[in-house]
């Protein structure tokens, strides 16, 4: 079996796993508690519909970018997240104020790597966004990794920033290669691999270790899950709930908001990485049609 690497397969596979990224973050954005709360814990689903965050917004615009240039052109990455930056997204202070700056004309090289006094932002803006990217590349895991880097500039310069979501684009790229998902371990593997030598790439490594932990709570206790909202406090979380549940979207998103910590944004990772994997992996109907519609502004070509 081969990956279709025509437009229309890239676009087919990218689209899956946008749909699934935002089914995650527009659920877990309506739990202002985690799920094992008690009174939550009969995973009882919020009335709909659930409307998507920034990382929807975003991803829509790498999406709408690969469509539209079959690779990422980074001045058009900056210009699509800029023209459809809605505020009431929940954007992240540094970044909305960077959009509104680079809608106003400014150059976002120069805006994106002033941030943080010019150590550039170690946010989870650049992985929460980047899962369809790597259903897009899932002929070239390495590709994707490559790819990836590049997208995370326009808003997200640091190193760990990029690496992770270098390391996401990696994890969706595996999930979605033929053959079916691969085990928690081989993904994990994949991915250390493909990405150099960081904070993120340890946190990797430390989750690869504890596959074999059943209690999420305890694992995010060790690994972070994005209350500082930083690249490495969010993304080895993400992967290690994803690597566990490829096959079973429901049990990935009920694992990964448990925990807490920034909800949205963990289950919009696993969300894309699990959709990524094809059919196994697709959200339940239902929950598909409580999410939000995709953006209306997504060329033509590049919604079906």
């Amino acid at each position: 079996m081969t990956v279709d690497s025509s437009p229309a397969g890239r676009l087919d596979r990218a689209l899956a796993a946008l749909r699934g990224l935002a089914v995650g973050d527009a659920l877990a954005s309506r739990f202002s508690v985690p799920a094992n709360h008690p009174l939550l814990k009969d995973r009882a689903l919020p009335p709909g519909p659930w409307r998507w965050t920034d990382d929807t917004e975003m991803a829509a615009s790498v999406v709408a970018v690969l469509a539209a240039h079959r690779r990422i052109d980074q001045d058009a990455l900056a210009l699509s997240f800029a023209g459809h930056h809605d505020a009431g997204r929940d954007y992240g202070p540094a970044v909305d104020r960077l959009l509104r700056r680079i809608r106003e004309g400014g150059d976002w090289r120069e805006l994106a790597s002033a941030l943080f006094k010019g150590q550039g932002s170690w946010g989870n803006g650049a992985a929460m966004r980047i899962a369809p990217l790597g259903a897009w590349y899932a002929d070239d895991p390495e590709q994707a990794t490559h790819q990836a880097e590049i997208s995370a500039y326009p808003t997200h310069q640091h190193r760990e920033a990029v690496v992770g979501a270098m390391a996401v684009a990696a994890a969706a790229a595996l999930a979605a290669a033929p053959g079916g998902p691969p085990a928690p371990g081989a993904l994990l593997d994949g991915v250390i691999a493909l990405v150099p030598r960081s904070a993120v790439g340890a946190g990797l490594r430390r989750a690869r270790d504890m596959l074999d932990y059943g209690d999420a709570t305890t694992v995010a206790a060790v690994l972070g899950c994005g209350r500082r909202t930083t690249a490495h406090d969010t993304v080895p979380f993400a992967l290690w709930s994803a690597a566990r549940a490829l096959g079973d979207y429901e049990e990935a998103f009920w694992t990964t908001v448990q925990v807490g910590g920034d909800m949205d944004t963990t289950c919009a990772i696993v969300g894309g990485v699990v959709a990524a994997a094809g059919e196994v992996g697709t959200p339940p109907a239902e929950w598909l049609e409580r999410t939000e519609a995709l953006p209306g502004w997504l060329a033509a070509g590049a919604v079906r």
